[in-house]
């Protein structure tokens, strides 16, 4: 076997590895999305980790096969998070030193976490690519031994026994729904899941904002993103690695790319109906499905839910923003006349109308209403979109509604 060759074998060689050091996550049936895609769909809960991530695999088969020398000089990564994660604490158990690059941007859950595993954490730059930078030139100075958290034969191996654990939790499987960043997962997944199971449609997913895999794959030479400001900060890569490239020409089918409103949607989706936390790239291949981005398929769906490392700040922004997407909370501005008991009279009238005030807000002075008249804006917690047409239509009737009212 080559140096670079990721084969069944391999894989199979990572599984017994990691047996006893890493987690085989449980697979289970999602009743609310398989009601909604009318298909059975399973979720592979790589969330349920130590570390919160798939990654976990990956790092630790590459640990297990470093040399006695290679374990002495330390190692160093670059990650968004999650492989940094992953590294530190396998490198820990074995009395290993490491040290992960992040970019700035990290959300502090994961920085905290790197650092409560043992590893030294350097913050450099605006994204991975930056940070990975950084990283290689920590390499050269001090001579440390680079894991890299996707363009390395042992760690796709590591991460292709999550394929081996799926086919045997879903026999029936029909397709394999897998998150793309820089690639390691799935083409992990489609070498084990092709050679076992070549009938078993392999589907990646990205964020439009990184379309690095499908691109790459569809064009001569692989590019380099732009990219921006995503919710999946795990797979913001701007440029994939050329092992995963190639890997993924062979054994995946199709990639899709999803909207970020898709993956906010879709972590809240899996919060409150499968009572899953999700991170954004862990959600992906989940917002695939809701919106039908992934071709239709016969029988039994699996999709890997890949991290859950989210920070509860856009935990909260990420619910608001689904209610009031969903029609579970409405805003309303109503121009009232500046008197005793107008104010009483609007929240009898919502009261009626069963919608429950959450905001309250008074505006005599900065609304632009004319003298005698305030501006109330309301907040409202409402059943969904008919009953927010409803309260709209009853307020409209009864009182003025500004012309900004939402």
């Amino acid at each position: 076997m080559s140096d670079d060759q990721v084969t069944l074998e391999r894989i199979r060689a990572a599984r017994a590895r990691l047996s006893g050091r890493v987690l085989a996550t449980p697979c289970r049936l999602s009743a609310r999305l398989s009601e909604r895609l009318g298909n059975p769909v399973y979720l592979k809960l790589e969330s349920l980790h130590p570390t919160g991530s798939f990654k976990e695999r990956g790092a630790c088969n590459r640990i297990l096969l470093l040399s006695d020398t290679d374990r002495a000089r330390g190692v160093i990564a670059a990650s968004a998070g999650n492989h940094a994660q992953a590294v530190a604490r396998h490198a820990a158990v074995l009395g290993i030193r490491a040290t992960v690059v992040m970019p700035e941007t990290t959300p502090l859950v994961k920085v905290t976490a790197a650092r409560r595993l043992g590893a030294e954490v350097v913050l450099h730059g605006q994204s991975y690519d930056e940070a990975s930078e950084r990283a290689l030139e920590l390499v050269r100075e001090k001579g440390l031994t680079l894991i890299h958290p996707f363009d390395d034969p042992d760690v796709i191996a590591g991460q292709g026994t999550i394929g081996l654990e799926l086919l045997e939790q879903v026999p029936d499987v029909a397709a394999v729904v897998v998150p793309i960043g820089g690639g390691g997962l799935i083409a992990g997944v489609g070498v084990a899941v092709k050679a076992l199971a070549p009938h078993v449609r392999v589907h990646g997913v990205e964020s439009r904002t990184f379309p690095g895999m499908k691109q790459a794959v569809e064009q001569s030479s692989p590019p380099s993103i732009l990219g921006g400001k995503s919710i999946a900060d795990g797979i913001a890569v701007r440029r994939v690695g050329q092992l995963t490239r190639r890997l993924v020409a062979e054994s995946v089918d199709d990639i899709a790319l999803v909207e970020e409103e898709e993956i906010a949607e879709a972590i809240l989706f899996l919060l409150e109906a499968d009572k899953t936390v999700a991170e954004g790239a862990g959600a992906v291949g989940v917002a695939a499905l809701m919106h039908a981005r992934t071709p239709p398929v016969p029988g039994a769906i699996a999709v890997v839910v890949s991290g859950g490392n989210i920070d509860v700040n856009l935990v909260s922004r990420v619910i608001e923003r689904g209610l009031v997407q969903t029609g579970r909370t409405a805003r309303f501005r109503v121009v009232l006349p500046d008197v005793a008991g107008a104010l009483a009279e609007l929240a009898s009238a919502v009261a009626d109308l069963r919608a429950n005030i959450l905001e309250i807000e008074h505006d005599r002075a900065f609304a632009g209403v004319e003298l005698g008249q305030t501006l109330v804006e309301l907040v409202l917690e409402t059943r969904g979109h008919e009953h927010v047409e409803e309260v709209r239509t009853e307020l409209t009737r009864r009182f003025t509604l500004h012309p900004r009212a939402s």
